[in-house]
């Protein structure tokens, strides 16, 4: 019979993102007639910017739709080593960079080339849902550093040192935070980088919301400053969230030229390249008029305040204000519930979709996530619908 072939061991291990089966269950809420706040996914609900369309337009017209180089258009490449000089005062050389189907990709592609079955992997925990699995389809073991809330959700170094072993290969540290929105002072990226020389292994630096910080003193620090990318450090950059171009799929990497090769090689072999009139896209997103860019992060501002401050006139719940990002990480625990079951509380009963903190890691029981990629009408809805809930529970 069929059903006695098996699989390979890595089919076993592959647990996708928690985000999207909530989103799955939330749809067919939907399908039943239900209207449900969506607050489960990090998905801008502004259009990308015009400017953008119209250059992917207008590349796909001159006829744009072709095998192009597998590691990215020179153009691109040129355009990512300017905003790079800009953003991060080092300019990458070319074969530092290669462009990916999405920053996710990237995560996958970097652990695959670096780890071997039975290494270890530093995560921040909570952390992307997405670090977790991909270490584990490697065969690799995820090893936490906890982020506590008496922290801001800030990584403390001292804690990252005591989880380092000889099997340690790789850190993982993401600055502004998911699904925290914490941002690390650059005395902690420091620290961070100087551990990960110490012991002489790679660090990736997801820098997806490097644009979204919110808090005017607070800078965004990279690791990357101290080796340009030519040693250890690996950037994680994409385009979805900042740009509202999570559909375009379109991400970055830059690390260290031996290691960025075989990156290269392998999404060669999976996804033979980016399209180019995405990557056109990329390098307007990046060059073009940034009016709309910067509209939406000052609503994003606007939107997280709005959001915290009715979360925490709701009894049982409290929340710090996040200082980039685009999400919230409530503490629920005087409610008395777990985070399983106050989100599905939520859903049933204030027909609000979030998610579980335990879906970020171990330490994540007690919090919930709320992304507030949403309007202000739906997030005081949200917050009005939540406390009465509360209220006729208790």
């Amino acid at each position: 019979m069929v059903n006695n072939i098996k699989l390979s061991d890595i089919a076993y291990n592959i647990d996708g993102q928690p985000m999207f089966k909530m989103l799955s269950k939330v749809q067919e809420l939907e399908r039943l007639g239900k209207k449900i706040l969506h607050f489960e996914l990090g998905e801008p609900d502004f259009d990308t910017p015009d400017n953008i369309v119209e250059a992917t337009c207008k590349s796909i017209r001159s006829g744009e739709t072709h095998y192009v180089n597998s590691s990215g258009l020179h153009e691109f490449k040129i355009a990512i080593q300017k905003t790079t000089l800009n953003s991060r005062n080092f300019k990458p050389d070319l074969n530092q960079i290669l462009i990916t189907p999405g920053a996710n990709s990237i995560l996958y592609f970097a652990i695959k080339c670096i780890v071997n079955q039975g290494d270890e992997v530093v995560v921040p925990d909570p952390g992307f849902p997405t670090y977790f699995s991909a270490i584990k389809a490697c065969g690799a073991k995820a090893i936490s550093v906890p982020l506590f809330e008496k922290n801001n959700f800030r990584l403390n170094p001292d804690d990252l040192e005591k989880v380092i072993t000889n099997k340690t290969r790789l850190i993982i540290i993401n600055s502004p935070s998911n699904p925290t929105g914490s941002v690390m002072l650059a005395s902690e990226i420091e620290a961070v980088y100087k551990i990960a020389k110490k012991h002489n292994i790679f660090l990736l630096s997801d820098e997806i919301y490097a644009r979204l910080i919110f808090d005017d003193k607070i800078n965004f620090s990279s690791p990357s400053i101290f080796d340009e990318c030519k040693e250890r450090t690996i950037i994680v950059n994409g385009f979805s969230k900042a740009f509202a171009m999570t559909g375009w799929r379109l991400g970055v990497a830059i690390g260290p030229a031996f290691l960025i090769e075989k990156m290269g090689l392998l999404l060669e072999t999976i996804v033979s390249c980016v399209p180019p009139f995405i990557q056109r896209a990329g390098i307007e997103a990046i060059n073009g008029d940034q009016s709309q860019v910067n509209f939406m992060r000052e609503e994003y501002k606007k939107r997280r305040d709005f959001l915290v401050d009715g979360l925490n006139k709701i009894s049982g719940i409290s929340c710090i204000k996040p200082a980039g990002a685009i999400y919230v990480f409530a503490n629920i625990k005087n409610t008395k519930m777990t985070s399983l079951e106050f989100a599905d509380f939520a859903l049933n009963k204030a027909q609000l979709a979030l998610l579980a903190g335990d879906n970020f890691g171990k330490y994540g029981n007690g919090y919930v996530r709320l992304c507030y990629v949403n309007s202000l009408d739906n997030i005081n809805l949200a917050i009005k619908n939540l406390k009465t809930a509360l209220e006729n529970e208790n």
